[in-house]
């Protein structure tokens, strides 16, 4: 498996070249780059109204519009580097790091839950996050 590097609205990407080769591999890869550039519309398209969003030892988000807030209110994104997707039925997980305008980079892994294994709609993320620097 490679590695495809790229660019999207100003932030550089590189994620395991195989995303695009499963549905819902590629769905998350498209959710983390809408997330990464505040694409609510598509966001709000794919997450179910009452999403809960728990960021691990940090703070938990409840609903559409709490989550459209958080998004606003981070801090700008400048790389995304994406090493792994795993799906399984309903479930999925997301790991990789992401740095910031402001030099800060995080190492996360995201916990997905979708409303059921044949929906690309998310009803509860959980995070983990690591403050690397």
């Amino acid at each position: 498996m490679g590695t495809m590097h790229t660019e999207y609205q100003g932030i550089k990407i590189t994620a395991p070249a195989d995303c695009g080769n499963a549905p819902k591999k590629k769905f998350l890869y498209d959710f983390i780059m809408a997330a990464a550039t505040n694409d609510f519309h598509f966001i709000s398209e794919h997450a179910s109204d009452d999403i809960c969003w728990n960021i691990v030892n940090d703070n938990s988000i409840q609903g559409l519009e709490e989550l459209a807030n958080t998004l606003k209110a981070a801090p700008k994104i400048t790389e995304v580097e994406i090493l792994n997707i795993i799906t399984h039925g309903k479930t999925a997980s997301v790991n990789g790091t992401v740095k910031f305008e402001d030099h800060h980079t995080d190492s996360f892994c995201n916990v997905y839950t979708f409303v059921s294994a044949g929906k690309n709609t998310i009803k509860e993320i959980i995070s983990y996050i690591i403050k690397m620097d």
